[in-house]
C-alpha cells in the first residue's frame, strides 16, 4: 500500500497492485495537498468469542492501515460464534460489506481476521475489489520498512510462505504447457511450474537465513565478557525512542507500527554498575504471523541471548493489558518467556488520567513507570536493572594453583575479583562472576565454593570452614569449554 507506482511484489509474478481513486472532493484535495496517492479502505473484524474484550476493536487496525499509507473511510464489525466457511462474515453482512464499499467508492477492503483462500476468492466476488486479510497488511508493512539485506530476506520468505498456498486464485493463464518432439505429453500446468519455482526459492530463502541465523550466534556469543540487556515489547510502544534516550544511538523512532525491523546494539553505562550491551528488537503485535515470527529469528536472536529482558509497554494505550499478554504469549513462542524480564512502562507523560497507570501497577505492581520522551523514572529504572543483573552473579571463592595465571584472567574478565590471597603453592580467589560463567571455571587443581571461604585451612575472611562447591562438574552438559589450571 505504498504511495506512487511501487507494488508490494513477490516473485513469480505474485502482485498486489495499488489503485488510486478517492471518496470524494474532500479526499481528491487532501491526496493532492500531501502529493501522496492513497487507497480508501473498508475494515472488518469479526470478533469470535475468544477476544479480549476493548474499548475500540478496530483501533489497532486502523494503525495499520495507516501505517500502510490507506486512507479508512468505513468500518464493519461482527461478532460470530464461529467464522462462516466461505466467507468469514455472514452472507447477509458480505452484503452490506458492498453496499459499505459502493458508498465510499472504496479501493480494498482489509479484514482484522486471517481468510483462507476460498474466503477471499468469495469476497473479492462479492464487493468487486480488492481483499486483504490481517497477516497481508502486516507483511505489506514489513517489506515497505525493510532496510538491510537480512530483514529483506526475511520478509521475502514470509511472503512466499504465505503466497504458496494461494497461488491457484492469481493465475489465468492455466493451459498446457506445449511440448517440442520428443516431449509429447500432456505437460504442466503454469500453476505447477510457478509453484515449484516458489518452492525452490522458498528453500534457498531458507539457506540463507540459517547461514545469517549462524553467523548472528556466534557473534552474541562473542559479546559473553559483557552483559546484554534486549529491549522487546508491542510496536510503538517507544523501544527505539527509550534506547536512543539510554545510549545516544540516533536510531530511526517514528509514532508508526513496525518503524524498526532491524535489531541494532549499542553500549549502555548503567551508574553504579558499568558497561552493558543495549539490544532494540522487531516489535510485536497481537496474532503475529507465526511464519513471519520463524523468518525473523536471526533478528530475534539478541533477545534469545540477552541476559535480561526490558518489556517495554505503553502505558497510555486504552489495549495496554491486552498488548502485555500478547507480547508474553510471543516470548512463549519463541521459547524465552523463562528469562529474566523486567516490564517498563512506558509513555507515562502521555497519561490524562492517573488512575489509568495505577490500575495497571494494580496488575504489575514491579513494573518501572517511565517517560523515554522526558526521562521521567530513569534513576528508577536504573537501579531496578542494576539489582536485576546483579541477582544473576554469585559470590565464590576459587582455590587453584598459584601458577594458573589464565584462571585469573579469566575471573577478571568475566567477574569482579574482591580479593586474592596467595600461599606456597595455591592461591584463593574471592570473586563475584555471573552464573553463566561458572560452568567454565574447573579443571585439575581447581575447587569452588560458595561465598568467601574455602577449606584446607587456608583462612579467608577469618574463617576455616568449608564450604560445598559451587558448580556443577567441568565435564557436565551445561558446561562451556573449561578454563584449564595449567597455563599453556
Amino acid at each position: 500500500m505504498r504511495s506512487g507506482q511501487e507494488l508490494w511484489s513477490i516473485p513469480a509474478t505474485f502482485e498486489i497492485s495499488i489503485s488510486h481513486r478517492s471518496q470524494t472532493a474532500e479526499v481528491l484535495d487532501r491526496a493532492k495537498k500531501q502529493e501522496v496517492n492513497q487507497e480508501v479502505a473498508v475494515l472488518v473484524r469479526v470478533i469470535l468469542p475468544e477476544a479480549q474484550p476493548e474499548t475500540d476493536p478496530l483501533e489497532e487496525l486502523k494503525g495499520l492501515a495507516k501505517t500502510a499509507g490507506a486512507l479508512v473511510s468505513g468500518e464493519l464489525i461482527q461478532k460470530r460464534e464461529t467464522p462462516d466457511i466461505a466467507y468469514y462474515i455472514g452472507s447477509g453482512k458480505a452484503a452490506e460489506l458492498q453496499r459499505l464499499v459502493e458508498f465510499h467508492a472504496a479501493d480494498v477492503v482489509i479484514f482484522d481476521n486471517d481468510l483462507s483462500p476460498a474466503q477471499k476468492r468469495n469476497l473479492e466476488k462479492e464487493v468487486k475489489v480488492k481483499v486483504l486479510d490481517r497477516t497481508e497488511l502486516i507483511l505489506d508493512i514489513f517489506a515497505t520498512h525493510a532496510q538491510t539485506g537480512e530483514s529483506r530476506l526475511a520478509v521475502e520468505l514470509a511472503q512466499l510462505e504465505y503466497a504458496l498456498p494461494r497461488l491457484k486464485r492469481m493465475w489465468t493463464h492455466l493451459s498446457r504447457i506445449k511440448m517440442g518432439v520428443g516431449m509429447r505429453g500432456p505437460g504442466e500446468k503454469q500453476l505447477e511450474v510457478d509453484r515449484r519455482l516458489v518452492e525452490k526459492r522458498i528453500h534457498e530463502l531458507r539457506s540463507e537465513l540459517n547461514q545469517i541465523e549462524r553467523r548472528k550466534e556466534r557473534l552474541v556469543r562473542s559479546r559473553q565478557g559483557t552483559m546484554t540487556v534486549s529491549l522487546v515489547g508491542y510496536t510503538n510502544a517507544g523501544k527505539s525512542t527509550l534506547m536512543n534516550a539510554l545510549t545516544n544511538a540516533r536510531v530511526l523512532a517514528e509514532d508508526k507500527l513496525f518503524a524498526t525491523l532491524d535489531t541494532r546494539t549499542r553500549r549502555w553505562t548503567l551508574p553504579s554498575w558499568g558497561p552493558v550491551l543495549l539490544s532494540d528488537t522487531v516489535g510485536f503485535i497481537r496474532d503475529l504471523p507465526h511464519h513471519l515470527i520463524a523468518s525473523f529469528k536471526a533478528t530475534l536472536e539478541e533477545a534469545n541471548q540477552a541476559d535480561l529482558l526490558l518489556h517495554v509497554a505503553d502505558a497510555s494505550s486504552p489495549a495496554v493489558l491486552q498488548q502485555i499478554n500478547s507480547v508474553y504469549q510471543v516470548l512463549r513462542d519463541l521459547g524465552i518467556d523463562e528469562k529474566d524480564t523486567l516490564l517498563v512502562l512506558n509513555k507515562v507523560d502521555a497519561i490524562a488520567d492517573p488512575a489509568q497507570l495505577d490500575a495497571v501497577l494494580n496488575r504489575y505492581p514491579l513494573g518501572v513507570p517511565i517517560s523515554a520522551r522526558t526521562r521521567e523514572g530513569f534513576e528508577r529504572l536504573h537501579q531496578v536493572v542494576s539489582a536485576a543483573l546483579s541477582r544473576s552473579f554469585r559470590d565464590v571463592t576459587v582455590e587453584t594453583d598459584i601458577s594458573n595465571g589464565k584462571l585469573l584472567a579469566y575471573l577478571n574478565a568475566h567477574g569482579e575479583v574482591l580479593s586474592t590471597q596467595y600461599g606456597e603453592q595455591k592461591m584463593l580467589i574471592h570473586c563475584r562472576l555471573p552464573q553463566k560463567y561458572l560452568g567454565s571455571v574447573g579443571g585439575d587443581g581447581v575447587k569452588v565454593y560458595y561465598g568467601g571461604q574455602a577449606e584446607h585451612g587456608v583462612v579467608l575472611n577469618g574463617t576455616t570452614d568449608a564450604l560445598p562447591a559451587a558448580v556443577p562438574p567441568a565435564d557436565s552438559p551445561d558446561s562451556t569449554p573449561n578454563i584449564s589450571s595449567n597455563p599453556k
